[in-house]
């Protein structure tokens, strides 16, 4: 994934405000301060804060960011596994990989997702994170399995 170049935006949130609160309530998304701005089956848009995520060092942890990008990435393949299976569907992650380039000290990251792979059963994702500067903090691969109703 090259690090410029224009993202595709998703489309504005397929919920309420309320709703993602409901849905972010007790999860670690809501424990490390995320934010779902855009979603659809094809990518979507999530922040997180880097105070309270970070390392020892006080840079950002990667797990954090590891965490932001698959969530994103995760919302995106629920709307794809209902898309094609049902209302019931849902999706689990099954790999990810993640390069970091550079870290973050302060401010909001965010991570921006793009659908590489829509299949029926398999979803892969690129997810870039970047600062508020715009800076390339980290790239990462997201796969899921969609799974149809039981």
């Amino acid at each position: 994934m090259p690090e410029t170049g224009s993202v595709p935006s998703p489309a504005p949130l397929p919920w309420t405000p309320e709703e993602v609160g409901s849905i972010l309530r007790g999860t670690l998304c809501e424990r490390l301060g995320m934010q779902l701005l855009a979603l659809d089956a094809e990518g979507g848009t999530m922040t997180m804060p880097v105070q309270g995520n970070t390392q020892p060092a006080g840079l950002l942890h990667g797990g954090a960011t590891i965490a932001l990008a698959e969530s994103v990435a995760s919302f995106a393949a629920i709307l794809l596994a209902r898309r094609t299976h049902g209302p019931e569907a849902q999706a689990v992650g099954t790999h990810v990989t993640a390069v970091h380039h550079r870290s973050a000290r302060t401010g909001i990251v965010t991570a921006t997702c793009t659908a590489v792979h829509t299949g029926r059963t398999l979803a892969t994702y690129a997810v870039q994170v970047r600062d508020e500067a715009d800076r390339l903090l980290s790239t990462v691969s997201v796969s899921t399995m969609l799974l149809a109703p039981r």
